[in-house]
């Protein structure tokens, strides 16, 4: 079995709109939702064998969040480019080209892809925006990476702070 957990990152600032897209913070919300959502998928066991992030600030700063909460050295955070500004093909063929031996692995990034992406998958209802810190479980019951496909594939959870949060 392999799950991957696709994370959007937490909520961004729009402070200093001189700012590159790229380089934005999280704003206040973002810095509170960020660690929570990371406890909450502690609380769940989650044990991933890889994190695989966008490199843009907010998405590293989330995934640095969710590091810090499941044990992980944030030294060992894979960025990886192609998910910023990505298609939802190109995410998937970065999670179909991982090692067999991960089980387990929190990928980091944006919309519109990380919506388009869940919808591809069966088992979950329509997600019409995954939002700012939302987390959508993903499974498919193969033994390798390749057959990480949206026909394999079954969304098992979605969860998102404003569960939890007014």
């Amino acid at each position: 079995m392999k799950i991957v957990y696709f994370i959007r990152h937490a909520k961004s600032s729009w402070s200093d709109l001189s700012m590159r897209d790229f380089d934005r913070p999280l704003n206040k919300r973002g810095k509170r939702d960020a660690p929570f959502m990371a406890a909450k998928l502690s609380e769940f066991g989650v044990k991933p064998d890889a994190i695989i992030s966008s490199p843009a600030n907010r998405a590293i700063t989330t995934a640095t969040h969710f590091a810090k909460a499941l044990d992980i050295l944030p030294e060992n955070i894979i960025q990886e480019s192609a998910i910023y500004e990505a298609y939802a093909r190109a995410v998937l063929q970065i999670i179909q080209s991982q090692p067999n031996d991960f089980q387990t692995i929190l990928v980091f990034g944006h919309n519109p892809a990380f919506t388009m992406i869940v919808n591809m998958f069966k088992g979950g209802s329509h997600i019409d925006n995954v939002p700012t810190c939302g987390i959508v479980k993903v499974v498919i019951d193969e033994d390798k990476w390749k057959d990480f496909t949206p026909e394999n594939g079954l969304v098992k959870e979605f969860h998102f702070p404003k569960q939890y949060f007014d």
